[in-house]
């Protein structure tokens, strides 16, 4: 049975917001109803013209419980519309948002360990081979959940993401090579033993509670993990919506829209990383990551059908 969630188009399109690069096992089942999972939970999600509806597969989870689960996770509790009428006013903000429609398109809330290994995968890689690593995680190291079947069909089948513990484990590495992990296998292992020694998930969500600052510090020091991904991790899932993950689609917006930096500049060195970041800081204020969100969306969609 399908639940309202009570939100309108402006403030949440889940496709745009679900396809963007910040969530990976979200799987198409039809025109408009997605599936995935949220906190271990198997949810599917209906874009109608007014709202978006909600099912959760399990009898454990209220209807009250649901609806927070998945305010959490988008984050509803931001008003969407009050922040683009402030970013509007920023003329190439406007210009990219208009030219394609990019309304609802928020930042979600993930967990910080499923954040954390997807993006460990995200160096130098691509969203088709991302989402198909961590479903392969998933399938190798989660626990089964259900199958649910799509419009040709197939059943396709959803599982919990690994725990910490079970991505430590000694033959992991050997593992991931095989299903084609090349040299983040060796990253995803590290990561989550030197996570396990400072406390696990606990300690992941008590990035949460510091500075923005101190949380970026203490992510760099896990394998895999640099100042872009880094960032990813702050922006996604540790409530940091000042940070600014930057790329090479986003060093392109920062040259083309923003004259941000000389075209000299050859590689995105340290100093460059920071500078972008606090200009866009500068531009788009307390809510600049977010901001940042659709500017890489539109640029990103761009770049698909040029």
């Amino acid at each position: 049975m399908w639940h309202s969630l009570g939100v309108p188009p402006s403030e949440l399109r889940i496709t745009r917001s679900l396809l963007c690069g910040q969530a990976f096992r979200w799987v198409k089942l039809s025109d408009n109803i997605w599936a995935g999972v949220i906190l271990q939970n198997l949810v599917s999600l209906l874009q109608t013209d007014t709202d978006v509806l909600f099912h959760f597969y399990s009898d454990t989870i209220s209807l009250t419980e649901a609806r927070l689960i998945l305010y959490d996770y988008f984050q509803l509790g931001s008003s969407l519309e009050l922040l683009y009428k402030t970013w509007l006013l920023d003329s190439n903000f406007a210009k990219k948002v208009t030219a394609q429609n990019l309304i609802g398109l928020r930042v979600l809330r993930q967990d910080p360990s499923e954040n954390v290994f997807s993006f460990i995968c995200s160096s130098n890689n691509n969203i088709p081979r991302i989402s198909s690593m961590i479903r392969s995680l998933c399938a190798e190291y989660g626990t089964r959940i259900d199958s649910l079947r799509n419009d040709k069909g197939e059943h396709i089948v959803f599982y919990t993401f690994p725990e910490i513990k079970a991505l430590a484990g000694d033959d992991v590495e050997q593992r991931l090579r095989q299903l084609g992990f090349g040299y983040r296998a060796k990253f995803i292992v590290g990561s989550a033993k030197l996570i396990l020694e400072r406390g696990g998930s606990k300690w992941l969500h008590s990035l949460r509670d510091i500075s923005y600052q101190a949380a970026h510090t203490e992510l760099l020091s896990l394998p895999g993990v640099g100042p872009k991904v880094s960032d990813c991790i702050c922006l996604m899932s540790l409530d940091k919506i000042g940070a600014i993950p930057v790329d090479t689609h986003v060093w392109q917006i920062a040259q083309r829209d923003y004259g941000m930096v000389g075209s000299s500049a050859k590689t995105i060195t340290k100093s460059l990383y920071l500078h972008i970041g606090e200009a866009f800081r500068e531009v788009f204020g307390e809510y600049a990551g977010w901001a940042h969100t659709v500017l890489f969306c539109a640029d990103l969609r761009n770049s698909l059908h040029s």
